[in-house]
């Protein structure tokens, strides 16, 4: 891509904030709506403090003064957006529909009791979570590629953190 952005990348010690509404997804069946609801805003709070993080860091990059804020604009917005994406809302869904899948599977086709089936499904949910990452992260990437990216200015490459 003419313009690439590496602000997308996670910090690894923040990493584990951004799969807080997996879990939150993979216990469903087992706790209140509202825990569920809490885990989607501790990922949110770590999508909006990854893109304020790559927009400093975007901004601290030596450059012309007159393409900064354009930068620090297109660092917050695809991290952001990525962000949103990757770690919220596909995840999230996937997640959601794999373990509603399996429960439902599991109580047509087994005669265990609900709270076997729960747990069975809840432990499907967080051993999938490792892997779809990276294909949702690939995913990701080709969307933004495909379609956002091809939007940005070419200011400049940001130093990748």
């Amino acid at each position: 891509m003419s313009y690439e952005l590496h602000c997308w990348r996670q910090s690894t010690t923040q990493k584990p904030k951004g799969y807080a509404n997996e879990v939150g997804e993979a216990f469903r069946s087992m706790v209140p709506k509202a825990v569920v609801w809490l885990s989607y805003g501790v990922s949110s709070s770590y999508v909006l403090a990854d893109a304020i993080d790559k927009g400093k860091k975007a901004g601290e990059v030596p450059s012309p003064e007159a393409g900064r804020g354009t930068r620090v604009t297109l660092a917050v917005v695809d991290t952001f957006v990525w962000q949103s994406l990757a770690s919220v809302a596909i995840p999230g869904f996937t997640i959601n529909r794999l373990c509603a899948a399996s429960l439902y599977v599991l109580g047509s086709m087994t005669r265990w009791p609900l709270t076997v089936r729960k747990w069975t499904t809840t432990t499907l949910g967080l051993l999938a979570i490792p892997v779809i990452v990276h294909p949702i992260d690939r995913s990701v990437d080709f969307l933004l590629d495909s379609s956002l990216r091809k939007l940005y200015p070419s200011v400049g490459k940001p130093s990748s953190s």
